[in-house]
């Protein structure tokens, strides 16, 4: 019976059905996700939905397939095909950013962001040798070379010595005379250019003089910003960058995955970084996706896309300001906008739970400071159909969020856990989430209902 069933079904492959046949406990669990995906505003910054053809990629038969190695450079046989794909890929991530073959290269395998910024610092730094990021309080990324003043924290402060440069506490603006000071001093190899929460456009050219001025080599991690850079609305970071690295799921809606980016005389150093040095063979099947994505990309559909991101984040700031509640620099010249909780009588983990309890995600993140504010963004709103109006929306239900999560806070004590089980008991909650349910599900789910 069952085998007749999955003969049908074979004409659908890989589809939910062959899931819910063969192992109903995992399809449940993905068509709950589904569901509150569909019923639920995304506005985590990092998120985002791709394409029912790139989603179609991730399921082809070179997830199969094994490729140690690069092309016409394999470890394994049967390997033309998947030769092709990535070579093709390869060119399509070129033609995305203007960059001639000839001065430019990109490694298209690395399996996500944190193995890509790696291999950057495993091909271009002996152990031991000095790196600069912008510090995580201050919007940098975990990759950057976070630590404490107790403990190295990531790989990238274990393995190397990391010096961190900041904002301007009072204008959150990245202090470049500081950073150039920064320089002298430490003499870094390498200089990160980039953040994960940072609203405002990076000057890449002052990156490249300091750079130049204290020998360093310029690293410029874009992963947030790439989409936006390949629709021409942000400052591309190639003109004067060494190293671009750009995850592919973020404004570029692709699949989860990477991409490094090197001026030719750094491609046998990063490519022997990426493979053999940290990752074996590469997830064809995630290549053959992020191929789909930069296609996608390379289109006017794709531009006019990322210019309403930018009206639909940009509508939400002034929503929130109008109703009282800072936004970090003030407004945002990006896709994502930091939201000051200071003086609103609840931190930044306490608003994100209540307002996930009404059907909204965001993530509470530090801001200059040192203070827990929300990071929000619209890219994955935006491709659900999303306009300004809406966003205007949204603002109204973040306000509200705000309001319950002080009013919850008067009454619990230090302990989050406790503000938690108050706030599971809050009244005004589900009917707020039935409000946003109604209206999350007006709008279409990329990849599941087009």
């Amino acid at each position: 019976m069952l085998s007749n069933k999955l003969s049908k079904s074979y004409s659908v492959a890989l589809s939910d059905r062959i899931l819910s046949l063969y192992d109903p406990a995992i399809y449940k669990i993905h068509t709950n996700e589904i569901k509150r995906q569909k019923k639920g505003i995304e506005l985590i910054a990092s998120e985002n939905y791709p394409s029912r053809a790139c989603l179609a990629a991730l399921s082809t038969h070179f997830n199969n397939k094994y490729a140690e190695g690069y092309p016409g450079a394999r470890y394994y046989g049967g390997t033309k095909y998947v030769d092709e794909l990535e070579n093709e890929t390869k060119n399509r991530a070129l033609q995305l950013f203007g960059l001639n073959s000839n001065n430019w290269g990109v490694n298209v395998q690395p399996l996500s962001g944190t193995p890509a910024n790696m291999a950057v610092y495993t091909a271009l730094l002996k152990p031991g040798e000095t790196l600069m990021g912008l510090k995580l309080s201050d919007g940098g990324h975990l990759t950057h070379g976070h630590k404490t003043s107790k403990k190295n924290v990531s790989a990238s402060s274990i393995f190397w010595n990391s010096q961190p440069y900041t904002v301007n506490q009072k204008t959150c603006l990245i202090d470049y005379d500081n950073l150039d000071n920064l320089a002298i001093i430490h003499k870094p190899k390498i200089i990160i250019a980039g953040a994960s929460a940072y609203p405002r456009f990076i000057d890449f050219k002052r990156f490249r003089e300091i750079c130049d001025h204290n020998n360093s080599i310029l690293m410029s991690d874009v992963s947030h910003y790439s989409g936006l850079i390949a629709a021409n609305l942000y400052p591309s970071p190639f003109e004067h960058s060494d190293i671009v690295t750009t995850t592919t799921h973020k404004t570029l809606r692709g699949p989860r995955g990477a991409m490094i980016f090197f001026r030719k005389k750094y491609e046998k150093a990063i490519n022997s970084a990426v493979f053999p040095a940290l990752q074996g063979g590469p997830h064809l099947h995630q290549i053959a996706a992020i191929a789909v994505a930069l296609k996608e990309a390379n289109s006017k559909n794709f531009v006019d896309y990322q210019k309403q991101v930018l009206k639909n984040v940009k509508a939400l700031c002034k929503a929130l300001i109008k109703s009282d509640i800072k936004i970090v620099t003030d407004g945002t010249d990006i896709h994502m906008a930091l939201i000051d909780l200071r003086g609103k009588g609840a931190d930044g983990a306490r608003v994100e739970y209540v307002l996930d309890l009404m059907g909204i995600s965001v993530n509470k993140n530090t801001i200059p400071g040192g203070s827990l504010g929300l990071r929000v963004g619209s890219p994955a709103m935006t491709s659900r159909g999303m306009k300004e109006l809406d966003f205007k929306k949204i603002a109204n239900y973040i306000v509200k969020g705000i309001k319950i999560a002080a009013n919850i806070n008067q009454n619990a004590g230090k302990k989050l856990s406790d503000f938690k089980k108050l706030a599971k008991e809050n009244k005004d909650i589900p009917a707020l989430k039935k409000e946003v349910t109604k209206f999350a599900s007006s709008f279409p789910l990329p990849g599941y209902d087009d």
